[in-house]
């Protein structure tokens, strides 16, 4: 075990910033960390904040964090941003989107990180930042996305109580029609709901989960917020606690710990990985992709002389 793992399992927040770096900017790094720390994980409770950009998700996020840390419980945040263009890097700091907590709280931990151009809401690094928090001994882990709307179903996979939230008077009625981010949601958020409208926004999402397909025995839950003064968010927080006893006393918190599609995802980024390196390579693609655009070759028989070559000919 190296030192700087060994630093984190003791509660260095230092350790654990420079640990997210290396996850976020290595692949390789990422799966040696993992590999180390992963026994020491799956204790913290890891939810979800998504919702289209201007409903607050940062406000309320920090209000959370406050009432968390009332309540004698250590948080990681991990906010995901929209990637600058010249950087790669996320475009909003820590100390922006999250104000209000105390900067000497070591019981708070925050980590902005870029997509980076991954779809989802989310970055590609964003589960395995959080195995970091976990294994910091963080008891809760926040993940807002990044506020791009219907695309955001991802968080869903990774976190085990999923918030929508919608602002009165945004067109946020609009967006609860679409069925997408609607099917994912174990809580919504009116946040604003001291603007009007607020009640209107509650009355469509009743309306809309009639029409949800997923059949749980969970019944989504509306709770209105005004994450600004705060009225109404231990409310909704209890709301997540509540969702939380409902996963441990159906037996259902362990399924969302972890599931096939993440391992899928896992596996298909290796391989591809794998294929475009060393022998192969992107000239090697290259020159494929030149003969299907020249008509030479289609596409899938270039896939099936691709996978031969790899020894992959019964795939």
């Amino acid at each position: 075990m190296t030192g700087l793992i060994e630093k984190v399992l003791a509660g260095d927040l230092v350790a654990a910033a420079k640990l997210i770096t290396m996850v976020e900017n290595n692949r390789d790094d990422a799966a040696k960390t993992i590999k180390e720390i992963f026994q020491y994980t799956g204790n913290a409770y890891i939810i979800g904040i998504t919702g289209s950009p201007g409903v607050g998700k940062s406000t309320l996020v920090s209000e959370m964090v406050r009432i968390f840390r009332e309540r004698n419980q250590t948080v990681g945040v991990i906010a995901v941003d929209a990637s600058s263009p010249f950087t790669g890097g996320a475009v909003l700091g820590d100390r922006i989107r999250m104000h209000r907590h105390k900067p000497d709280d070591a019981g708070v931990f925050v980590r902005s990180m870029a997509t980076r151009g991954h779809l989802g809401g989310v970055s590609v690094a964003t589960r395995d930042a959080s195995f970091v928090m976990d294994a910091l001994g963080r008891d809760v882990i926040i993940i807002e996305t990044v506020g791009v709307g219907q695309v955001e179903l991802e968080i869903a996979k990774m976190a085990y109580t999923t918030v929508v939230a919608l602002a009165p008077g945004m067109g946020d009625s609009i967006q609860a029609i679409k069925a997408g981010i609607m099917e994912i949601g174990d809580i919504f958020v009116v946040n604003k709901a001291d603007h009007d409208g607020a009640d209107a926004t509650v009355m469509d999402i009743h309306n809309m989960l009639t029409f949800r397909t997923i059949k749980s025995k969970w019944e989504p839950q509306i709770y209105k917020t005004s994450a600004v003064s705060g009225k109404g968010v231990a409310e909704f927080i209890d709301g997540i606690e509540k969702h939380k006893r409902y996963l441990k006393n159906s037996d259902l918190i362990n399924k969302k710990k972890y599931d096939k599609e993440q391992l899928l995802y896992l596996v298909k980024e290796r391989v591809e990985r794998w294929i475009l390196a060393d022998k192969f390579g992107k000239e090697y693609f290259d020159k494929y992709v030149k003969r299907i655009i020249e008509r030479e070759v289609d596409p899938y028989t270039a896939s099936e002389n691709i996978l031969k070559e790899m020894g992959l000919h019964q795939v």
